[in-house]
């Protein structure tokens, strides 16, 4: 395999002028940059580009931190569409992605090892609890770094969202002008930001609507299909009429437990769920749910993210995303509402 120091004697220059050359300095006479690349091409020189990079301080690769157990990363539609449109951004942005997985304590260890290296350019963080200590990390590196989902260390770091909160809201909402009065709630983990924040949003649109909020009818679980079927069967001791549940996965679980239970969904109880993946589509009955853009949310992440690292004296950005409610049978609406978006939250974005 050739190296510069042949093609620079090939060339009838110096090294330093052939590397110039390769980087597209502009300090090099046109007649002698023709010269250098004529010899590349005759030969066939492949310039070592991860050489490259390092000598110019950049790797062009992006880390993609899911600090998620590995089951739940390939059980769940949500990080594939994720991962998908971070993997397709960066490729358009002439950028690598690595995944991390950083689900045991030794794999959050090793993250804050390749934190302190320089493998990567920035770091895109998605579904991390808000205390999690990885994101401190990241902030204390001083690396750029974009997180998918709001955190509370705000100030420090940039954020690409959805409207969890009004998305909910017009969830809970829609039940109520159905006629619902005893409405159930399955959220996720109220340690991470779409697992409070759709609570909240449930929690207002009862008071709103005069409804008393009452705690028996609100079921914390995991994003996981067990744990919704788990929240499902504890919640149907108190016959609800109606159940939102904060992510698709954990609807098409409490469909299969009110089924299992001999009841009909939506006559007896009505289901709305959150995402709009093919999950919902699928279900039986086709699921009522608040339509979030995740592939919009990675492509952003890694447009910021980039920008980040084209001008790093850049403060911070917040960039929320609008929800949709997309109304199907499982809600029990009217056959001329099933396939109509219904409402449309307003997405915020702040310096």
């Amino acid at each position: 395999m050739l190296t510069l120091d042949q093609v620079a004697r090939l060339s009838g220059v110096s090294r330093t002028t052939v590397s110039r050359v390769i980087n597209n300095s502009p300090h090099v006479r046109p007649a002698t940059r023709d010269k250098v690349w004529r010899v590349i091409q005759e030969t066939g020189f492949q310039p070592n580009l991860v050489a490259r990079s390092l000598a110019a301080g950049r790797t062009r690769m992006i880390g993609l931190l899911i600090p998620r157990p590995v089951t739940n990363l390939f059980n769940d539609p949500y990080f594939s569409v994720v991962i998908q449109a971070v993997a397709s951004a960066c490729n358009a942005h002439d950028y690598s992605v690595t995944l991390w997985l950083a689900e045991p304590t030794f794999e959050r260890h090793m993250a804050r090892r390749l934190l302190n290296q320089t493998l990567v350019d920035g770091v895109i963080v998605s579904s991390a609890q808000l205390d999690d200590p990885v994101l401190h990390a990241l902030i204390d590196s001083k690396r750029p770094c974009v997180v998918i989902g709001r955190h509370a260390a705000s100030d420090c770091l940039s954020y690409i969202d959805v409207d969890n909160r009004g998305g909910a809201f017009a969830a809970v909402r829609h039940l109520i002008d159905l006629g619902r009065q005893r409405i159930a709630l399955i959220s996720g983990p109220r340690n991470t930001a779409p697992g409070l924040d759709r609570h909240e949003g449930y929690r207002e649109a009862l008071a709103q609507a005069g409804l008393p909020y009452d705690s028996a009818l609100a079921e914390e679980s995991d994003f996981t299909y067990e744990g919704g079927c788990q929240a499902m069967r504890r919640l149907l001791n108190q016959h609800p009429d109606a159940v939102f549940a904060g992510g698709d996965i954990l609807a098409v679980a409490a469909l299969h437990v009110i089924h299992g239970a001999g009841l009909k969904v939506p006559e007896q109880v009505a289901v709305v769920g959150f995402d709009d993946l093919g999950l919902a589509v699928s279900a039986r009955p086709p699921l009522t749910t608040i339509r979030q853009p995740v592939h919009q949310s990675g492509s952003l992440a890694v447009e910021t993210l980039i920008d980040l690292i084209d001008h790093p004296e850049h403060k911070p950005r917040h960039l929320v995303l609008p929800t949709e409610l997309i109304v199907r049978t499982s809600c029990g609406a009217r056959c001329a509402q099933v396939s109509d978006v219904n409402c449309r939250s307003t997405g915020l974005e702040t310096a």
